[in-house]
């Protein structure tokens, strides 16, 4: 299959630290993630002063501020993302950052984004994702909070307006995200819908369902991760640590392996235990020449380089070519 691109969510997992958003694209890079991907906005733009913080990020804070005084201290300036930018080019690790206002979208794009990769929550954005597809490259989109009609919407305003490849992301915008919640199979209905890639943004904690997304035939995995899942900020405890960052790359590297072609046929290194695991005719008892075959006098038995019992009734009724003896192979 197609190699899985695995997006390690950084987010603000830095908060607001240009030191610590290096460290956690250099743990990315060691993990075996293909990009480290983080939140570039204008404050002013994103958020108006009446703006309340999620319920998870409350509980996950401990504060109840607005989410304008919360993201104060989680965001980088756009002077520290381009030397972040320059940072991951340095450790070979591809950079990306997701833009959430205008002004942050035309930032990113000359500081030269390869693809855009739309959150949950602008999907409703119209001017928004005008812009966007207006730079004519590849999107990824995330569809959390979404019904089908307007992950449609989005999908059109995108083409319309000139977007390279769209692949959508089957999203639960909660952190953590239950199992019950997960829903994958409505991945499967925006394949089937749209005609495109999709992958899987996770919320849930561990590491079994974006893998059981790959199995499904997700092409993209996004999932967040921190240094340390006690730190303060909001996004920390939906988060994955270093070793399960590094267990959940392993794990769908193997799966994407593992899928392979889908044509049923033994593979070569199967074949050196069909004689030994398959079964043929065999004499039951010494039998003499001329002898009639019957079920009386034969059976069937390891190994399999003989006459295969699928063959049981075309020998019955025959008459022996030889003597055999008990155990011996029959021969026609």
């Amino acid at each position: 299959m197609k190699k899985v691109l695995i997006i390690a969510e950084a987010g603000v997992n830095h908060n607001g630290s240009l030191e610590l958003a290096k460290k956690l694209a250099l743990t990315a890079k060691k993990c075996g993630a293909d990009i480290v991907k983080y939140q570039t906005a204008n404050l002013k733009a994103l958020v108006s002063e009446y703006a309340e913080m999620a319920e998870y990020q409350k509980e996950n804070t401990g504060k109840k501020i607005s989410q304008k005084e919360m993201l104060k201290t989680l965001l980088l300036s756009y002077d520290e993302f381009v030397e972040l930018a320059s940072y991951c080019q340095k450790i070979d690790i591809q950079f990306l950052s997701t833009p959430f206002d205008l002004e942050s979208v035309e930032f990113l794009e000359k500081l030269g984004c390869k693809f855009w990769k739309i959150p949950s929550g602008e999907i409703t954005n119209l001017p928004y994702l005008e812009k966007i597809a207006l730079t004519h490259k590849k999107i990824i989109l995330s569809t959390g909070m979404s019904t089908l009609h307007e992950v449609s919407e989005a999908v059109d305003i995108l083409k319309k307006n000139g977007a390279g490849e769209i692949t959508l992301l089957h999203c639960t915008t909660q952190y953590p995200t239950s199992y019950e919640d997960v829903n994958l199979n409505a991945m499967l209905t925006l394949k089937h819908t749209f005609n495109c890639e999709i992958g899987y943004s996770d919320h849930t904690e561990g590491i079994e369902i974006p893998v059981a997304a790959v199995a499904m035939g997700a092409t993209v995995i996004e999932k967040h991760f921190t240094l340390d899942r006690t730190m303060e900020g909001p996004d920390h405890k939906a988060s994955l640590e270093p070793d399960e960052l590094k267990a959940m790359v392993s794990s769908i590297r193997h799966i994407e392996v593992a899928i392979g072609s889908g044509e049923k046929k033994p593979v070569e290194s199967e074949m050196k235990n069909k004689l030994v695991a398959r079964k043929s005719i065999i004499a039951a008892r010494n039998i003499k020449q001329g002898e009639i075959l019957t079920e009386n006098n034969l059976t069937v038995k390891r190994p399999g380089n003989g006459i295969s019992p699928m063959k049981w009734y075309a020998i019955l009724g025959t008459a022996a070519i030889k003597d055999f003896k008990e155990d011996e192979l029959i021969e026609l």
